[in-house]
């Protein structure tokens, strides 16, 4: 309809110049004449008019290419609406999913290109990615609100996330009493950032909570938890190679498909517990690290993250005790849970990891962990370095439709922070030279999707060696000596159950969900004194309201 309109007044225009120029100049006596010199005025006035009538032509003729293109950006953009993505049968990730629909991450190396739609007037059926486009990148909000309720039968002391190392004997006051809590801190806010850039996919990651350190007041008016970083990163990547730098979940943490920092592709539980399930290997890390993509089955990485020299004392777990001589070093030369940003570190910790994906039903992953600590004795001028590591196996396999079973094993030699900080990394030994601590995990379990529905179940271990340094004065120290306080665990073991029920669900609005989780935790101290409990259990029972942002992450190339 503006096409025919424009036309017509063109023509209308056109028509009036035309008749213009052509019109002749009449006599008195009604003949017409040639003007002269005697009426130039005239003349003058038909070339201004000439002029003017032109210019108004040039605009009329840009503003209908202009309204051209409009009608067909508007046309193609309708035809163009990306279909959805299909869900993942892995279901929703309770802790994890910040996007709908839930899908595996995509191929960073194969993506298509993302549908122009208008700004002007988007297609009504479209889905709304709440995608922010500016120039060649999008920006995509990511998170979701959380409204978590917690009950346990002993006090944890950890909020809305466990403690598993120090849960309370039934001899102490908070193995005596209960808590119940109620807490929004687990919800989500960060974004993505996707763009391209000769041929190589740039993808950024930011991801926050509110789990951050409080005020001790934070629970007696206001409730103002502190927003932290959880995760930011950039990744890059072309063809077969991939490299990414910046906090990231570590590459010990076990995965669900390929190699990937994408927190949908990592296996960290369906818990709604903050702290996920006992036994897991993990860390949230600066780092860098260097992915090849072999072919679609075959994916290899290695990756420098950040070492800390660690002696026990982080989210309850046990702490080392140093000779006598040393024990003012210890919290100079190495992190008791306490010293920040402050220990030495020699080297990063150097991670391998190998993953075979035969299918989308399959996935194995083998990492290799390689660990130095550095100490130094002022006393006697000497300088020590061990050198430490782990080895992780992993695997998870979709033996029937939607049901998956998981397994993941952990053993090391110094390192022990990689299991949530359960286990310390070493001893010291009297002369100031440093004893590796055995300590292991592990982790086996299922996830079924079944409709909206998601049921898993896990079982998770840990074990923490012992090592026995004889002090200057022949009394025992180190760790799970005789003697030794009932803090220092031989074992912390966790069984699970839960769901996750997506009520409702929808591509532009999205989603609510109601989830459950019970758990019974027991932890067995290496020595119990005569009349002491042989150990300690706690059960617990979360609940959790979440609603997820809409959207999901823009395909581009």
């Amino acid at each position: 309809m503006m096409i025919s309109k424009h036309s017509r007044l063109f023509r209308a225009v056109l028509f009036a110049s035309i008749m213009t120029v052509s019109q002749p100049v009449f006599g008195a006596d009604g003949s017409s004449t040639v003007p002269t010199a005697q009426n130039s005025n005239d003349v003058d006035k038909l070339k201004a008019q000439l002029a003017q009538q032109q210019v108004q032509l040039e605009q009329l003729k840009a503003a209908l290419e202009a309204q051209k293109k409009l009608i067909d950006g508007l046309a193609g953009s309708k035809a163009a609406v990306a279909s959805p993505v299909k869900p993942s049968s892995l279901g929703d990730v309770a802790s994890l999913t910040p996007m709908i629909p839930a899908a595996p991450a995509p191929d960073l190396n194969s993506l298509p290109a993302i549908p122009a739609a208008s700004a002007q007037a988007p297609a009504a059926d479209a889905p709304s990615p709440l995608s922010l486009k500016i120039g060649n990148s999008y920006i995509t909000p990511i998170g979701f609100m959380d409204f978590t309720s917690v009950n346990r039968t002993t006090v944890g002391g950890g909020g809305i996330g466990s403690n598993f190392g120090s849960i309370p004997y039934n001899n102490a006051i908070n193995g005596n009493l209960s808590e119940f809590r109620l807490n929004p801190q687990n919800s989500r806010i960060g974004a993505r950032f996707d763009s391209s850039y000769k041929g190589a996919h740039v993808m950024g990651y930011w991801e926050s909570d509110f789990l951050g350190n409080n005020g001790g007041n934070v629970a007696v008016s206001s409730n103002s938890n502190t927003l932290r970083m959880r995760v930011y990163f950039v990744d890059v990547s072309k063809d077969s190679w991939e490299v990414a730098a910046g906090q990231m979940w570590s590459l010990m943490t076990p995965g669900r498909s390929g190699i990937s920092p994408l927190p949908g592709n990592l296996f960290y539980s369906q818990n709604i517990d903050v702290n996920y399930q006992a036994g897991l290997t993990w860390s949230r890390d600066p780092g860098v690290r260097i992915v090849y993509h072999a072919n679609k089955q075959w994916t290899m990485a290695f990756a420098a993250e950040n070492a800390e020299q660690y002696v026990g004392g982080s989210a309850g777990g046990s702490t080392v005790v140093s000779p006598s001589a040393l024990s003012g070093t210890t919290f100079t030369e190495f992190n008791s849970g306490s010293q920040t940003l402050g220990t030495p570190a020699f080297s990063p910790d150097f991670i391998g990891k190998i993953a075979f994906d035969p299918s989308a039903k399959a996935h194995v992953e083998v990492v290799g962990l390689v660990s130095n600590f550095k100490t130094f004795n002022q006393a006697t001028n000497t300088h020590y370095l061990k050198t430490g590591g782990g080895l992780e196996a992993n695997f998870n396999f979709e033996v029937s439709k939607g049901l998956r079973l998981i397994g993941n094993t952990y053993w090391s030699d110094g390192g022990g922070r990689y299991i949530f900080g359960q286990a310390p990394d070493l001893v010291l030994k009297t002369n100031g030279d440093i004893g590796l601590l055995h300590s292991g995990s592990t982790i086996a379990g299922f996830e079924d999707t079944i409709g909206k529905t998601l049921l898993y179940g896990y079982y998770g271990g840990i074990f923490i060696g012992r090592y026995t340094v004889l002090d200057t004065n022949g009394k025992p120290v180190g760790y799970g000596y005789t003697g030794s306080a009932n803090s220092q665990n031989k074992a912390i073991q966790e069984a699970t159950l839960g769901f996750n029920q997506t009520i409702w669900k929808d591509a532009k609005f999205g989603a609510v969900n109601i989830m459950g989780q019970y758990s019974y935790l027991t932890r067995d101290p290496w020595y119990v004194a005569i009349g002491a409990p042989k150990n300690a259990h706690q059960n617990q029972i979360y609940f959790n309201l979440r609603y997820t942002l809409p959207g999901s992450a823009p395909a581009i190339k």
